[in-house]
């Protein structure tokens, strides 16, 4: 398939290998919303539920989630600009860094842990309905998982149109949570003065709410190529990270406090909320689901060059065989996302900021290499300086320094390899209209 062209461009394929056209783009309100529908994810509640086992609530509690969900925020927000100037996938985005056919391996990494993610989500969809009704959980998994997988396959207006309705569910089912969880504990003042029952550093914490979401963050431009402007983008990935997750994070930890339970739905049901919050955090899990999915078929895309609607029906079925497995594994896949994934974006990060400045080259205009292996080396690289960060002190946060690590990493392994990508004097005379973009 050639570069700039994609099948049924426009239709069902979202654009997937190729730049989002002007009359398709949307702003800040419906990208932060689509942002916001994303981070909502009951995974996060989860999440800031072991956190509020493992911190009181000041400081350490606060300053552990602001941290994570800041890193997360900064992160994306680049990545964001990034694909609001060209208003590309993160995957065509990856194509400039690690080569046309180099780009297949993150895309394949990423893809299959969204479909990862997917099943996760599908299986925390099922449980709390079996805990409530009874209908056995196998059944429950299929349903959600066919009913998400439909709607991914109408693409992003679907998306959009479901964060609507569930970005503001949400929002009331966490404080309905919240405001119980305040009055069982005897207020903010008996619930600052509860004993952590699982203790947690403050490396684990940070590495647990960034990994959380790390992989979330590093496919940010798949949902913000839609922005009509790089502002616009920026500000909505930053809504969507530093205060969409922090919310949930606070939602499942000032639960978890007050109950002891680290799971969102075993909260819910010890406060005799499941029956009431059931329809609502099916809501959260789907728009999440429905964004992992999404990028998935993308990812599928970028490496088979096939129909992206047709890719995320594959990928939805495998989430959905692959749920209840992957559910009582959650921890372990954190940690691997936590070590794998952020270095990918922090070349793409290295790649169009350090090595392009900043510059939207056009994608009809690039001598691609099949494999920069700057990239490769940077990637593997950064997984060892993640794996060998310290315990404690300045360099204790392992997805941070993969980051760092991967960006510097590559512009200095480009260098060395030198014309990994051959910018022309068109490109740059292009790039330069880009730079004067509306902001």
């Amino acid at each position: 398939m050639s570069e700039g062209k994609e099948p049924a461009a426009g239709s069902r394929e979202d654009y997937a290998l190729t730049p989002v056209p002007e009359s398709e783009r949307r702003g800040f309100f419906s990208i932060s919303m689509v942002m916001l529908g994303f981070t909502f994810f009951a995974a996060s509640m989860w999440t800031g539920g072991t956190l509020g086992t493992g911190f009181r609530l000041w400081p350490d509690l606060v300053v552990t989630v602001l941290a994570g969900n800041l890193i997360l925020g900064v992160y994306g927000a680049m990545l964001g600009y990034a694909a609001s100037a060209t208003n590309l996938s993160t995957h065509v985005l990856a194509r400039y860094a690690f080569g046309v056919f180099g780009s297949k391996l993150p895309s394949f990494m990423l893809a299959i842990t969204q479909i990862g993610w997917f099943g996760v989500g599908v299986a925390m969809f099922a449980y709390p309905i079996n805990r409530l009704t009874g209908v056995p959980v196998m059944p429950l998994i299929a349903i959600g998982g066919i009913l998400m997988t439909a709607t991914v396959v109408i693409g992003f207006r679907a998306i959009e149109w479901i964060s609507w309705i569930a970005v503001p569910a949400i929002v009331f089912l966490g404080f309905w949570s919240m405001t119980h969880a305040f009055l069982d504990a005897g207020g903010i003042t008996a619930l600052a003065a509860i004993t952590p029952t699982k203790p947690l550093s403050f490396a684990q914490g940070i590495a647990l709410g960034v990994g959380s979401f790390i992989s979330g963050a590093t496919l940010t431009p798949d949902f913000v190529r839609f922005s009509r402007s790089r502002s616009g983008g920026v500000g909505a990935t930053v809504v969507g990270f530093t205060f969409g997750n922090s919310l949930m994070f606070f939602f499942g930890a000032i639960g978890a406090m007050a109950t002891g339970l680290a799971d969102t739905s075993e909260v819910l049901a010890a406060q005799g909320l499941l029956g009431g919050g059931i329809a609502l955090l099916a809501l959260n899990i789907w728009t999440t689901n429905d964004n992992a999915l999404y990028a998935s078929g993308l990812g599928l895309a970028n490496i088979t060059g096939g129909r992206r609607a047709r890719l995320t029906v594959v990928a939805g079925t495998t989430g959905t065989l692959l749920a209840d497995f992957l559910y009582n594994n959650f921890t372990g896949w954190l940690v691997f996302l936590s070590v794998s994934l952020p270095p990918i974006g922090g070349i793409l990060i290295g790649d169009f900021f350090l090595r392009r400045r900043g510059r939207c080259p056009s994608l009809n205009d690039v001598s691609f290499r099949s494999v920069n292996w700057a990239a490769m080396i940077a990637w593997a690289a950064a997984i060892g300086v993640s794996s060998v960060s310290p315990a404690r002190g300045v360099f204790c946060i392992a997805p941070l320094n993969a980051i760092i690590a991967a960006a510097v990493i590559y512009v200095a392994a480009d260098r060395l390899f030198s014309g990994s990508v051959r910018v022309s004097d068109r490109e740059k005379s292009l790039s330069a209209g880009c730079d004067a973009k509306e902001e």
